[in-house]
């Protein structure tokens, strides 16, 4: 399934507008963190390895939108911790969604009951639910039996009401083809959600477990496997088919994870949500004092196993944009 029309469009204009203007490096898409605090431990997870008194802290709404404002992306990803934990979360995504940016709330779903009276439905907005397997693969990532089926509980009650409901799966060296397969069409074919997006788990330094993140080789025999008998063309997946050729070792590319900033309680995040080298006070500076060179796979011997979305998709989309032959192969397979 292709991204909403209205969104590509934006996209696509967001894209040519800064090449213009001469710009070789903007945002695509801002992550925003405005607390780390979360109602689960899960495994993969460092945030909430911060001290307690940073996991009492919640970003001000003027001050995310004032991050939002400054960094100019049209479409913004609110993750943490648990966004649905700050109490004026409610408040934030409508701001955002009235400057009509593009809105994604990324959430494990527990708390969706009690909060979902606090959102509208909008074509700038929809929530990003984690499910990381089926009911035990789940489970067992999240480290808290029960999950998975509030979860998709959660689902069914967003889609009742009216949302858009993406979801977001991250996979693991004890992933098999097999298991990739069945949760996709699970999301796919049995909870009908809108469209998926799927990552390989990188080992970023705070993760509590650091034994079960995939290599790069693993990473593409995995999807290559997984993607076989037309699945791939069948599945609603949000990633352009270059990320996906990419997953599989068909294409190879450097990262661009500039594209893809992130601001949280510390300020902007050098050089990616995954990896900490330092804060930044404003976004130029994020731009212009990072040794954006030194990163990605080659590089820098931490990024050697990472194929995550949030520094290769960039990659993908430019240079899908920037061939007619990609431009039409991604119009054909969405």
């Amino acid at each position: 399934m292709p991204m909403p029309l209205r969104q590509s469009v934006r996209v696509a204009s967001h894209i040519m507008t800064n090449k213009v203007r001469g710009n070789d490096k903007f945002p695509l898409i801002m992550e925003l963190e405005p607390l780390f605090a979360c109602n689960l431990k899960c495994a993969g997870c460092g945030k909430i390895q911060h001290p307690a008194d940073v996991l009492k802290r919640r970003m001000p709404v003027e001050q995310a939108i004032a991050a939002v404002k400054e960094c100019g992306a049209p479409m913004v990803s609110i993750a943490g911790g648990e966004p649905l934990m700050h109490p004026q979360i409610g408040e934030m995504v409508d701001e955002l969604v009235k400057m009509k940016k593009f809105v994604f709330l990324c959430t494990n779903a527990l708390l969706v009951p009690k909060k979902l009276d606090k959102f509208k439905p909008s074509p700038y907005f929809a929530f990003t639910v984690h499910i990381d397997g089926l009911q035990e693969r789940h489970d067992e990532s999240v480290c808290k039996e029960g999950v998975f089926e509030e979860a998709v509980a959660a689902v069914k009650l967003i889609k009742e009401r009216g949302f858009r409901v993406t979801t977001n799966t991250t996979f693991f060296n004890t992933d098999t083809p097999q298991t990739v397969i069945d949760v996709l069409n699970y999301l796919n074919d049995d909870l009908q959600v809108d469209e998926m997006m799927l990552s390989p788990g990188y080992a970023y330094d705070k993760a509590p477990d650091q034994e079960h993140f995939l290599g790069v080789q693993e990473t593409r025999e995995l999807f290559r496997k997984a993607f076989g008998d037309g699945n791939r063309k069948r599945w609603r997946l949000n990633h352009s088919p270059l990320f996906l050729d990419f997953l599989e070792g068909k294409a190879d590319f450097g990262c661009t994870a500039w594209a893809i900033p992130s601001y949280s309680l510390f300020g902007w995040q050098r050089p990616c949500y995954l990896m900490s080298d330092g804060y930044a006070q404003t976004y130029r500076e994020l731009l212009d004092e990072t040794d954006w060179e030194s990163y990605g796979r080659g590089r820098d011997p931490r990024c050697a196993n990472c194929m995550a979305h949030c520094g290769y998709e960039p990659t993908a989309v430019f240079k899908t944009l920037g061939s007619l032959k990609q431009s039409l192969r991604a119009l054909r397979e969405n």
